[in-house]
């Protein structure tokens, strides 16, 4: 059988096997600095090479025996090669992983996914060189985050792929289906702030801590940090951490749009643009004024956002506001819409944000209704956020706050006005 055409001599294949010789040497360059690791730098390249070489030959020769038993061979080798040092305490399996998957990678390049190899070859060595910093991460989860964990996964992958995917109710505008994954994406994000806020604690400053505090409750952390605010020591750093909450939940609800309605990303970004620019000069201003501090800084008592009472109770309530708004924008127009809106941002944007989104993809709703809608419900929370901090803060932080706050709602207000 020939390998090549006829008048070929192969040349045309060396751009696979150059990309797979460059793999190897990247996660190579890793596993050299390892003093545990039997393959460095040379054998990686090798083995991705032979992958590459395996996978011709077996595209060619027509029998995939051929790259599944080089496949073998490298994995029986490389653990002989643990087995028979009695003095390493290391079995290497990771190194192991590594090698056998590094082979997988020359062997894809030669079927085309070249850039594909490249990703994976590049997240490899990242998880491999940041191998302290991920075993300090999973020290400092506790047992409830591991269960937080579980429970979205119980939320995405067995719950919501069961639920119908239909229209119901008056309307048609109540869909099983999209109701709970609505409930999955608001939870994913809230869960993602949740666990890296409990994972970076407070090594990195109000900012930092302000901004996982937005992504997993806004809500929480302004109350936690009114009542601290109360303590002059703390007085700067509660105004740094409360405004920078509330200006990120502009960038978490974008993000959700993204997800949820990409079309009215056009129409909403612009709006919520301005907000972040203003709001960002004003958090910045605030920053830069608050000084050095060595006061502790408090984390916020935030609830799991995975727990199945406070999912199943945010998709009751998304549904009810989404009927409700849907009824309102029938019988009353957009008026009776934006009354919705300021009403039940009050408590929670969330539900009246994905309602009105959900209402715009199903053509009940134009763009500028939406957004104008979103604005509402958003500066409303802002508003009734703003009424803790006056109520458990005092007058001091309150006032203080006014800037960050008036910075971002005036941001908002014009953007909404404008576009």
């Amino acid at each position: 059988m020939e390998f090549f055409a006829q008048g070929s001599n192969g040349l045309e294949y060396l751009p696979a096997f150059a990309t797979s010789l460059a793999v190897g040497l990247l996660v190579g360059v890793e596993r050299e600095r390892s003093p545990a690791a039997k393959a460095g730098l040379r054998t990686f390249a090798l083995v991705s090479m032979l992958g590459t070489l395996l996978a011709m030959l077996s595209d060619r020769m027509g029998s995939p025996w051929i790259l599944a038993s080089g496949l073998v061979t490298i994995g029986a080798m490389i653990i002989s090669s643990y087995l028979d040092d009695d003095e390493d305490e290391d079995p290497g399996t990771t190194t192991t992983a590594a090698l056998m998957l590094c082979m997988g990678l020359g062997a894809i390049i030669w079927y085309g996914y070249s850039t594909l190899a490249i990703m994976l070859a590049i997240t490899m060595t990242i998880l491999l060189h940041y191998k302290p910093e991920l075993q300090s991460m999973t020290k400092s989860l506790s047992r409830s985050d591991l269960q937080s964990m579980l429970q979205f996964a119980v939320l995405s992958f067995i719950i919501l792929p069961i639920l119908p995917n239909q229209e119901f109710g008056p309307y048609e505008t109540l869909n099983p289906y999209q109701t709970w994954w609505m409930v999955v994406l608001i939870s994913g994000v809230s869960l993602a702030g949740y666990v890296a806020l409990r994972i970076v604690g407070q090594r990195y400053g109000a900012p930092l801590l302000g901004f996982l505090g937005g992504m997993a409750s806004s809500t929480a952390t302004t109350m936690v940090y009114a009542k601290h605010g109360q303590d002059r020591g703390m007085l700067n750093m509660a105004v740094v951490v409360i405004t920078i909450a509330n200006l990120v939940v502009l960038l978490r609800l974008s993000m959700v749009s993204g997800f949820v309605s990409p079309n009215i990303l056009p129409h909403l970004l612009p709006v919520f643009g301005c907000g972040l620019l203003l709001g960002g000069l004003g958090a910045f201003y605030l920053w830069r004024g608050m000084g050095k501090s060595n006061a502790e800084l408090p984390m916020p008592e935030i609830k799991n956002p995975t727990e199945i009472k406070i999912a199943v109770g945010f998709g009751l309530l998304y549904a009810v506001v989404l009927l409700v708004a849907a009824w309102l924008s029938d019988v009353a127009g957009s008026r009776g819409l934006y009354l919705l809106a300021f009403v039940s941002g009050l408590t929670d944007v969330d539900a009246i944000f994905l309602s009105s989104l959900r209402l715009f993809e199903q053509g009940k709703l134009m763009a500028d209704q939406a957004v104008l809608a979103i604005s509402i419900a958003y500066l409303s929370n802002l508003a009734f956020k703003f009424g803790f901090v006056i109520v458990i803060g005092g007058k001091e932080l309150a006032q203080r706050c006014a800037l960050g706050a008036g910075a971002v709602a005036l941001g908002v207000g014009v953007g909404a006005l404008l576009f």
